[in-house]
């Protein structure tokens, strides 16, 4: 698989088989990843791989208290602003209307999307999943950084035929993670990735892009 066929396959799945994911091709992919640029070199992420029981130990305290409408952590950082202004808010609402229309689930419907909502902390059926945190004394370029490991990571994942789904919802039950990780003090959990391998049967929609003049403005010749 080349780089553009990478690039271009690369969406965040949710609906994976069972099919257990080898750790050496996990150890390949995130070797690899170790690669990924960081100003200055300081490779600020701080990565946890999670499978077999303790990662079943996780989701099952993850849904559980999700279930009972336990209140959501402290957030340690803002996932979006308060208002999400033109054209942002209208690309959000959009992929939210084409998530649920591919569910069959109506908007009103706020039973059923709960449902598809708790199908995030079951990590979407995936046998694999990896936490990453970043150290809280650190700034903005270097939360860039973690992004840019994060994606190549996915792009890794996908040479090796399998697929992900990086969640920020795991930020909001930070706790529960580290009762399962016991992550250094200082450090905050940014996101979690669902991995592995995708389970053709679970009806998805494929979010469409911005055509390039809506984002990319060419200068010169």
């Amino acid at each position: 698989m080349d780089v553009y066929e990478a690039v271009t396959s690369r969406r965040a799945v949710r609906g994976f088989k069972n099919d257990p994911v080898s750790r050496v091709v996990l150890e390949r992919v995130l070797s690899a990843a170790a690669w990924s640029p960081s100003g200055s070199n300081i490779q600020p992420w701080n990565t946890y791989v999670l499978t077999g029981p303790p990662l079943v130990e996780l989701k099952t305290s993850a849904i559980e208290r999700v279930a009972h409408g336990d209140h959501w952590d402290e957030r340690q950082y803002q996932m979006y602003p308060p208002v999400l202004k033109s054209p942002y808010g209208e690309r959000r609402s959009a992929f939210g209307k084409e998530r649920y229309s591919a569910l069959g689930i109506a908007r009103e419907d706020w039973e059923a999307r709960q449902r598809a909502a708790i199908a995030n902390w079951n990590c979407f059926g995936a046998p694999a999943a990896l936490f990453c945190y970043i150290d809280r004394d650190l700034g903005w370029p270097q939360w860039a950084d973690v992004g840019m490991y994060l994606q190549t990571v996915m792009l890794l994942l996908r040479a090796e035929g399998l697929h992900s789904c990086p969640q920020m919802a795991w930020s909001q039950v930070r706790e529960t993670v580290a009762e399962v990780l016991s992550p250094p003090d200082g450090l905050i959990l940014f996101c979690g990735m669902s991995i592995g391998y995708e389970d053709l049967t679970v009806s998805s929609a494929r979010t469409g892009r911005a055509p390039l003049h809506e984002t990319v403005t060419f200068v010169g010749g």
